[in-house]
């Protein structure tokens, strides 16, 4: 399958609610799943970076999240809940503005309710890096970016400023 385009920073369709998957939509999102890992691929290539990819940020406008971080796992119609009081501070980056970091903050744990390709319901406990991670994906599934959830006004840096922040 191709690597598909990654909508930058900017481009309306990122500030858009994702439409459910629908489970006679399973089958057909299998080309989507195969474009997500090829984009996260070839984004990791370039630019070594990047754990998770969400569908909008390919212009499909699913609730659709794809990670590979040691293993491929596909997050259909993610649910967040149970989010710890405890948060955290950190340096968050983007596929959809790759030369851009933004401090943000996050909540230290959460649970998240997903289906698989097989239409099994799953339900995890998540904690930091991971908890971060499956945050800002199912923020993409509400049309919300990074850059809404800034700390401050002073909360941006390019990328190749990182040796500088703290």
């Amino acid at each position: 399958m191709p690597v598909r385009e990654i909508l930058q920073l900017g481009h309306p369709a990122l500030y858009e609610v994702c439409a459910p998957v629908q489970r006679d939509e399973v089958d057909a999102l299998a080309p989507v799943v195969q474009d997500l890992h090829d984009t996260l691929m070839d984004f990791r290539a370039r630019y070594d970076a990047g754990r998770a990819i969400a569908a909008p940020q390919i212009g499909v406008m699913k609730r659709l999240v794809y990670m590979h971080i040691a293993v491929p796992r596909v997050f259909i119609n993610p649910v967040l809940s149970g989010k710890s009081a405890e948060m955290m501070t950190l340096w968050d980056d983007c596929m959809s503005f790759p030369d851009l970091l933004v401090r943000v903050r996050r909540h230290r744990s959460c649970t998240i309710m997903y289906r698989d390709r097989d239409w099994t319901l799953h339900r995890e406990t998540l904690e930091g890096d991971l908890a971060e991670l499956l945050q800002h994906e199912c923020d993409h599934l509400e049309g919300i970016l990074a850059v809404s959830r800034a700390v401050d006004g002073t909360a941006f840096a390019l990328r190749s400023q990182r040796h500088l922040l703290t």
